[in-house]
């Protein structure tokens, strides 16, 4: 039985490398589609947002030299390149997925607009974001949680590459201990690095709750839907 009806599911562009350095790892990608397929199988209407890190990332490139708006647009446009990866992954897997982009980019993808999102919901299709807000100086994790706002979301899945959240970065830190419940005061009081504030707070405001989880691990989001208690609440 699914504990949600509709999600907006955060993938980070760096967990598309795989094992490689740079780009995008066809097992991967294959891997995060048959997830994807899986839920929606379901019954779950499934909205995705990708980041664009493993091409490139605006705040790296400033660092490097670039001007900061610049980068951020060339950072919006790694992220359709992995939109459009994920887009083709789960079709290839025999699903269907619309491509809503933020600015004017027919014909690689539709105009986003929450009605155009709706139908494509009804029509059982995922509803994958790109080009983050269109907007420089925002994230990917700012652009999730506007979309999730938008499209009334019952959850932010926040998928990455450890189980949930930690102490301490339990990479580094072999003593960290993991939260399975977080209220959105305890994790901001305690500094936790979860997201960018400003999705942060967005998700707070709009009392939408935010799962920290690992995605790498194949069946952990359809254990997650339906009501498994997988990685870490924040609400």
């Amino acid at each position: 039985m699914l504990k949600y009806k509709r999600i907006l599911l955060k993938l980070s562009g760096e967990a598309l490398m795989g094992e490689k350095q740079h780009g995008i790892d066809a097992e991967r990608l294959q891997q995060y589609a048959i997830q994807i397929k899986e839920v929606m199988d379901l019954g779950l209407e499934v909205g995705i947002v990708i980041g664009g890190g493993n091409i490139f990332r605006g705040v790296s490139g400033a660092k490097e030299g670039f001007d900061r708006v610049q980068g951020d647009y060339m950072g919006m446009l790694a992220t359709v390149i992995n939109g459009l990866a994920i887009q083709g992954a789960i079709e290839k897997e025999g699903g269907r997925a619309s491509l809503f982009t933020s600015i004017e980019m027919s014909p690689v993808g539709i105009r986003y607009s929450k009605r155009a999102v709706l139908k494509a919901f009804d029509n059982g299709e995922a509803s994958i974001f790109v080009f983050g807000t269109g907007n420089p100086f925002f994230t990917t994790d700012t652009t999730a949680a506007l979309k999730a706002v938008e499209i009334d979301a019952e959850v932010f899945l926040k998928g990455t590459r450890v189980d949930g959240v930690y102490t301490a970065d339990p990479e580094k830190d072999p003593t960290a201990t993991k939260y399975d419940t977080l209220s959105f005061d305890e994790a901001y009081n305690k500094g936790l690095k979860i997201m960018d504030l400003t999705a942060f707070t967005m998700c707070k405001e709009n009392k939408l709750p935010v799962v920290v989880f690992d995605m790498n691990t194949v069946g952990n989001l359809s254990k997650l839907v339906q009501g498994e208690d997988i990685g870490t609440i924040i609400q």
